[in-house]
This record gives structure tokens, C-alpha cells and sequence, in this order.
């Protein structure tokens, strides 16, 4: 999740990027191996705030898309129609209280085998924040309250344990829960989480036994092993130089990864070890790119428009082996 600040300065830096990038002739494609054939498959709304934060991807090839300020569970089918399954409510102050955004916004999402979606909300209201659960042909309800004060951001799900992971970007919190819901644990405090002024710990997956997120203010990916008994062992960077990192997914190929950078936005292909390299840019169609999700060879890349306020959007690409 990013969001720009909104001061005269960065309103007025804002203004004068829209207006160069409008003036000036749309370049070439960018992409770069192992990424080939980039384009921009559905094109959203910004009107209604269909600004795209987080995707599940269904067997099926539908995604699952939550839209943040538009405060909507969606379902994108494989030929781009657009279906809302579910309007949360909007908090009794209109969200102002929000932490750091201002505005209450749903964000990460994840699916069960079963169909079920998980989802988190943030409102900066006791009565909202929180995860939240949509089954098939159900009604969202909230199954467990996260402390309003935070920013509960990335979500990701242990199906062998049936754990959620939440991130919260304010608190540099990762909480955990079990799918049925309750009171969350606050699985890992370390100081790698933590925000250095806007927002930290973010995109989150679990892989390869341990918690993976990304700290969007350090511009790292930090690797938190899973101990046996459950609970978070000792947090490695696995990365850095990576400014305004928001979500991220894995390849297939180790813990190669793909990385959206929202602020520059641009996608870069993160090797193990730390290197990495840009595969992706505005000039294929970005626009403050928030998260990443892969269906075989195929890469999905959702832009918000947080900051361009210009073409929020869904990209397609392969990916080479």
C-alpha cells in the first residue's frame, strides 16, 4: 500500500510529474527478460475508486481484487469483466481517523482451496478494522478486530496450518491468527518491521517454511523463519535498495521473487542473495504498481494510480523459464 503525503510540497511535485508525463511521447515498452510480452489487460475506473491493492487468483482463472478506496471485494474474470462481490460499510466518521492514510480502505486478500476469501480492512475505527471472511455466495463478516490505531496491510495464509499473517504497516506489527478467527497474537515486534515515518512492513507471503515482507520506508525483504513450535524466529534482510517496495510473489524458481515498486513504479526481479534488476516500468503501463500474483507462467501486475491519478490497471506478462 502507498499513498502520497498530502502536503502542498508533494501535491505540487505531483502536479508538475502529471503534467511532464502527459506532455511527453509515450515510450516503448520496457520490459526485460526473463518478462516478455507486457500488456495491459483491463483497464479499472478511478472514478469509483477502483484503486487495485491486493489479487487471488482462482483455479479457475478469475482474480480476486480488493479495491481500496473504493472499499469493494472484486472478482475479475479471465476475459477482464469486473463483478463486485461485496461493499464493506463505511465507517460513522468516514474514516478520517485512518492512521497515516486518512481514508478507510480494504487491502490484502487471500484464498482458501474452499473458495473462502480472507481480506483485511482498515478504518481507523474499532467497530471495522480488522480480517475479514467472504465465503461463496455469502456476506462479508468480520472475524477478528486488529487495533485501530494500526494499518493492517499484507495478508497471507499457512494452508498447512491454516495461520493468516497480517502485516501492519504503522504498528511493524506481523499478527497471526487461525482462519476461524478470534484474537490475533502479535507474532513478530522486530525492529526490521518497523516504519521509519510513512509505512512499513507490507507485502507479505509465506514460503518455504518462513514469513517473507517487505518494509515498504527501508525499502527491504525480510525473511522470518517458522520454529516448530509455531513461533517467529529471528528476521534475516534478504534484500535491499528496493524503494517502495509494496507486494511481492515468488516464481517457482527458489526464492527468486518479483517485486512491485510502487513509487518508482517500476517491477524488479529480486535473485536470492539480494541482486536485482528491473523487468517492468511505466513505460509498459504501471501506474504505482501494489501487488503481484502468478498462474503458472503468467505474471499479474495490478497499478493503483495512487500517486499518477491517471489509468489504474491490470498487466499481463509471461515469464520465461
Amino acid at each position: 500500500m502507498f499513498k502520497k503525503i498530502s502536503t502542498p510540497a508533494v501535491s505540487a511535485a505531483v502536479l508538475v510529474a502529471a503534467a511532464a508525463a502527459a506532455l511527453s511521447p509515450a515510450a516503448a515498452s520496457a520490459v526485460s527478460a526473463p518478462l516478455s510480452n507486457a500488456r495491459i489487460a483491463v483497464h479499472f475506473d478511478l472514478a469509483k475508486g477502483q484503486t487495485p491493492e491486493n489479487v487471488a487468483l482462482a483455479p479457475g482463472g478469475a482474480a480476486y481484487v480488493t479495491f481500496a478506496e473504493g472499499r469493494q471485494i472484486a472478482e475479475v474474470s479471465p476475459k477482464g469483466a469486473i463483478r463486485i462481490l461485496a461493499t464493506l460499510p463505511k465507517p460513522a466518521d468516514g474514516g478520517v481517523h485512518t492512521p497515516v492514510l486518512g481514508f478507510p480502505l480494504t487491502v490484502g486478500i487471500v484464498r482458501a482451496h474452499d473458495g473462502t476469501l480472507y481480506f483485511l480492512y482498515a478504518t481507523g475505527t474499532p467497530d471495522l478494522t480488522g480480517v475479514w471472511r467472504l465465503r461463496p455466495g455469502g456476506e462479508p463478516r468480520r472475524i477478528a478486530a486488529l487495533p485501530a490505531n494500526g494499518l493492517p496491510n499484507g495478508l497471507a495464509l499457512d494452508p498447512r496450518t491454516r495461520t493468516l499473517y497480517v502485516t501492519d504497516s504503522v504498528l511493524g506489527t506481523v499478527w497471526s491468527l487461525p482462519t476461524t478467527g478470534g484474537t490475533p497474537t502479535p507474532w513478530s515486534t522486530a525492529p526490521e518491521l518497523a516504519s521509519t515515518g510513512f509505512l512499513g512492513a507490507n507485502g507479505l507471503k509465506v514460503h518455504h517454511g518462513a514469513v517473507w515482507a517487505t518494509n515498504l520506508d527501508k525499502g527491504t525483504i525480510l525473511r522470518i523463519p517458522i520454529r516448530h513450535d509455531g513461533r517467529a524466529g529471528s528476521v534475516r534482510t534478504e534484500a535491499t535498495g528496493l524503494p517502495g517496495i509494496d507486494d511481492f510473489a515468488f516464481t517457482g524458481h527458489g526464492d527468486q521473487l518479483l517485486a512491485a515498486l510502487n513509487g518508482p513504479g517500476e517491477v524488479a526481479l529480486v535473485q536470492p542473495g539480494g541482486s536485482h534488476s528491473v523487468v517492468l516500468t511505466a513505460a509498459d503501463g504501471l501506474q504505482n504498481p501494489t501487488s503481484i500474483a502468478l498462474r503458472g507462467d503468467t505474471v499479474y501486475v495490478l497499478s493503483a494510480a495512487y500517486v499518477t491519478a491517471k489509468d489504474p490497471d491490470l498487466l499481463l506478462a509471461h515469464l520465461n523459464d
